[in-house]
C-alpha cells in the first residue's frame, strides 16, 4: 500500500531524527548553561568574596573577645588573691576584731533568714 502525499519514514530514521533532536536541545541546554554560568561568575565571586569578609572579621572579633575574657579572669583571679590575702593579714593582725565581726555577721544574716 503506497501512502500518496506523505513521505513514509521507517522507525530507524524516526529514531534517528529524535536522537539529532536530543542531541541537538541537550547541546543547546549546556550552551544556556555556560552562559548563565559566565554571566553570573563575577557575582557569585563577590557574594563568596563578602562572605570570607564577613567570617574572617567574625572570627577575629571572636578571638579578641576571648583573649579579652582571659585578661578579665586573670584580673579578676588577681584581685581576688589580694583581696584573701588582705583579709589574712587582718585576721592575723587582728583576730579579736575579726571574731567580732564574724560573729556580728552570723547574728544579723541568722536574723534576716528568720524573718523570711
Amino acid at each position: 500500500m503506497e501512502h500518496i502525499g506523505t513521505p513514509i519514514i521507517d522507525r530507524n530514521d524516526q529514531a534517528a531524527l529524535a536522537a539529532r533532536r536530543l542531541d541537538q536541545t541537550t547541546g543547546a541546554a549546556h550552551a544556556a548553561i555556560d552562559k548563565a554560568s559566565e554571566t553570573l561568575r563575577p557575582a557569585v565571586e563577590r557574594i563568596a568574596g563578602g562572605a570570607h569578609h564577613a567570617v574572617d572579621r567574625f572570627a577575629d572579633t571572636a578571638t579578641q573577645a576571648a583573649h579579652s575574657l582571659d585578661a578579665r579572669g586573670a584580673q579578676l583571679a588577681d584581685a581576688q588573691a589580694r583581696f584573701a590575702e588582705s583579709a589574712r593579714d587582718r585576721v592575723r593582725e587582728q583576730p579579736i576584731v575579726a571574731l567580732g565581726a564574724a560573729l556580728a555577721a552570723g547574728v544579723v544574716l541568722g536574723w534576716l533568714l528568720r524573718r523570711r
